[in-house]
């Protein structure tokens, strides 16, 4: 029986364990590859330009080495920052950043002192929040990381403040689709991670009582010299094949002279593809949502600012 609910099938069940381990070690160099990912987040940083709301405690869900939860502390200098995110390493060269950018904070308590951003590490299918606790939750390209969207959106509406703002970025079926494509060539295992489509995502957010939601997609292109830097770049940003139905033995010398032959009937103009199809939502809890200009609840914003493909060397 179709319930309407989205988990993912059993070959592209992601083991936990494994996403953990994968961004623990990509942790070191993930900034030197996650171009595409600041540019998502910055977009998504903007966009707040276009919503009153004045937040005292914000959730950054999946908040890798930082970047953002400094962004939305000086977005919102009053307000406090948990910083979460599933690896522990992760969270632990975002600290070493927020450091040297944290902003404190004296309490009425003479000489006391703390940070506005608190690490957190956790999953977002189970929040380690308190019910009602906070006002804003932004998540950058975290959701596709989870096995069970109607969970996730659970959890985040659970600890929602009535009038809080959901504001994400996740990826869509149109994600990595040459590798994709290329993979299948070769055999029947599964290789690259499920990516659930913009409409049903809006209808996750509707069945777990989220007002307005708003939901849009761009696509961009990051272009490689060969095959090998794509892998390794998706090494690098932890993006390891983490689903059950991966092969669980190691990938041999001739399946992957296979892939890349394959890869090569996608060059064109001396650079190999790799698509992105990046959607962005946000989304109000309960029915007393605060206004934003011009538009009631809405804030559509036209994503056709780069024109040119992203080009990793």
């Amino acid at each position: 029986m179709n319930t309407g609910q989205h988990k993912v099938h059993n070959e592209f069940h992601l083991d936990k364990h494994q996403v953990r381990s994968g961004f623990d070690q990509a942790a070191s160099r993930y900034d030197e590859v996650a171009v595409l990912q600041r540019e998502i987040g910055q977009r998504m940083i903007e966009r707040l330009d276009l919503i009153r709301l004045q937040p005292h405690m914000i959730l950054d869900a999946g908040s890798g080495t930082g970047n953002f939860s400094i962004s939305l502390s000086q977005h919102y200098p009053k307000a406090r920052i948990i910083s979460m995110d599933l690896s522990l390493t992760m969270l632990s060269y975002a600290q070493r950043r927020t450091t040297l950018h944290s902003v404190w904070r004296r309490l009425p308590v003479i000489g006391t002192r703390f940070s506005k951003q608190m690490p957190v590490c956790g999953d977002i299918e189970q929040l380690p929040l308190s019910t009602g606790s906070v006002d804003m939750i932004f998540s950058n390209l975290t959701l596709q990381w989870c096995n069970d969207l109607d969970r996730v959106f659970e959890e985040f509406r659970r600890i929602l403040k009535p009038g809080g703002l959901l504001m994400f970025s996740t990826f869509g079926p149109d994600t990595l689709k040459e590798l994709r494509d290329c993979w299948r060539q070769i055999d029947q295992f599964t290789h690259v991670n499920t990516f659930i489509d913009m409409h049903d995502i809006g209808d996750a957010l509707l069945r777990h009582r989220f007002s307005e939601p708003v939901m849009d997609a761009e696509r961009f292109t990051l272009t490689y010299r060969d095959a090998g830097a794509v892998m390794k770049d998706l090494k690098m940003l932890g993006a390891h094949n983490v689903t059950s139905g991966r092969r669980q033995t190691l990938t041999g010398k001739g399946r992957i002279q296979a892939l890349i032959k394959a890869y090569e009937t996608y060059r064109r103009d001396g650079v190999l593809p790799a698509s992105y199809e990046a959607v962005y939502g946000h989304a109000w809890a309960g029915d007393n949502q605060p206004p934003t200009p011009d538009s009631g609840h809405e804030a559509r914003i036209p994503l056709s600012q780069l024109h040119k493909p992203m080009q990793r060397k």
